[in-house]
């Protein structure tokens, strides 16, 4: 039965190879089950609700990703997009995470209609390939400040707006010890390197008295805190359009890259180097989201992780709806979830800046016009605490240098309206 509905034999491989897939995909993206709730917990919302939402978020998505699209691609609450729900839209711009979560809902429900329409391939190929390296190595960038201000290894300063905390205290030992683990790991090619460091550093917080233990397994604590409290209307505020285009802006990018990522890999790409079914494909992506922001969780979103499955043989969904199990099984550990302290995954985010920040390897330094938009995004970023701001001055700034250099017919419609589109937000406040 397994053979005949993904297609095992036809695609060079067999159930055993799919589970070992599986297992490696989850090992490598696990930690997302420790770091989404610590970040989304800092936006006021229930920690042990966002941990149970985040494994359902993502066990839905994978399923679906596996059932429908038989693609081994799994999906969960995607990094970068929580860290904008939290710090930029409810911390810097006010909103409740009620909000937000709506705001996360209508980006799932516009995404699934341009993937029904086919317009996605045509925002994607309209938009300069610096902003869309700009953008990843931003978030990146963006992510690592988090991590080291959760770390204390970055502190506020009136005087230097940052300066260095005490590196000398416990938190700030463990957050470094934590990512060069991390690094020594994955430099050694260990699958789950990223959350085995994090349960490393937990066990020695524990240790050493800085964490209360609670035990490691029990049933799911409730996720009634979070569970349809997403605000519909208060995602109908004007000032919210920037915030719903930036959720859908981030995990259009995000998704492409990530399912192009993980198709040439496994080699799954057709003659034409397009990918089949790749409208199954984006549509479980986008009503992932939609569900996750049900459940209690920002955007969810197909994770390149993906890559470490389909690397030791993963090529059906079957791959996928093995790890979505995994997930459900994860609920049951709710106690070692909630002993996780902030600078545990401090290594964790500056790990997956590292990655993220390999993109700027892509940009083409030589050519000034190509390489001060993308520098412009990577910059705002982290020095404004917004992603959203950060996108808008690298569209800004593109229109601004092609033009002063001559070359506007290399900007398309699409990024002049972006470009006046946001021009006009700062200029009038909304």
């Amino acid at each position: 039965m397994l053979d005949n509905y993904f297609k095992l034999k036809e695609l060079g491989t067999n159930v055993r190879q799919e589970v070992v897939a599986g297992i490696t995909t989850f090992l490598t993206m696990a930690y997302i089950i420790f770091v989404n709730p610590a970040i989304l917990s800092e936006a006021g919302m229930d920690y042990g609700a966002v941990f149970v939402a985040t494994c359902l978020a993502a066990a839905i998505g994978c399923f679906i990703m596996g059932l429908w699209a038989n693609y081994p691609i799994a999906l969960a609450p995607g990094m970068g997009l929580n860290a904008f729900f939290t710090y930029t839209v409810v911390l810097t711009e006010g909103y409740s995470w009620q909000s937000a979560l709506g705001a996360v809902f209508f980006s799932g429900c516009i995404f699934v209609l341009l993937s029904l329409f086919k317009v996605r391939e045509w925002i994607i190929n309209s938009i300069p390939g610096p902003l869309k390296i700009g953008i990843a190595a931003g978030i990146g960038l963006f992510l690592a400040l988090v991590g080291l201000k959760n770390a204390g290894i970055i502190v506020d300063n009136p005087a230097t707006l940052v300066s260095l905390g005490d590196i000398t205290s416990l938190p700030v030992l463990l957050a470094t010890l934590g990512f060069f683990l991390i690094i020594g790991m994955a430099a050694r090619g260990m699958r789950g390197a990223v959350m085995i460091g994090i349960l490393v550093i937990t066990a020695l917080a524990v240790l050493l008295g800085d964490v209360q233990y609670q035990g490691v397994v029990s049933a799911p604590p409730s996720m009634l805190p979070t569970f349809m409290q997403l605000d519909i209307a208060g995602a109908f505020n004007i000032g919210m359009l920037s915030v719903i285009f930036a959720f859908l802006f981030v995990d259009l990018f995000d998704t492409s890259g990530t399912l192009i990522a993980v198709a040439q890999r496994g080699k799954m790409l057709d003659k034409q180097g397009r990918l089949p079914r790749l409208g199954r494909a984006l549509l479980a992506d986008s009503t992932a989201s939609i569900a996750g922001s049900v459940l209690g969780t920002s955007t969810t979103t197909s994770y390149v992780e993906s890559t470490a499955g389909v690397a030791v043989g993963g090529r059906t969904g079957l791959t996928t709806v093995v790890t979505g199990l995994l997930f459900i099984a994860a609920l049951l550990f709710s106690p070692l979830a909630g002993m996780v302290p902030a600078y545990a995954t401090a290594g964790a985010l500056v790990y997956v800046a590292v990655l993220m920040m390999g993109q700027l390897s892509h940009l083409h330094w030589d050519d000034i016009t190509e390489a001060v938009p993308a520098v412009v995004v990577v910059v705002m970023m982290p020095f404004s605490f917004s992603i959203a701001n950060g996108i808008a001055f690298g569209f800004i700034s593109f229109v601004a240098v092609k033009l002063l250099a001559g070359r506007h017919k290399e900007v398309s419609p699409v990024v002049w309206a972006l470009a006046i589109m946001f021009a006009l937000k700062f200029a009038f406040g909304v």
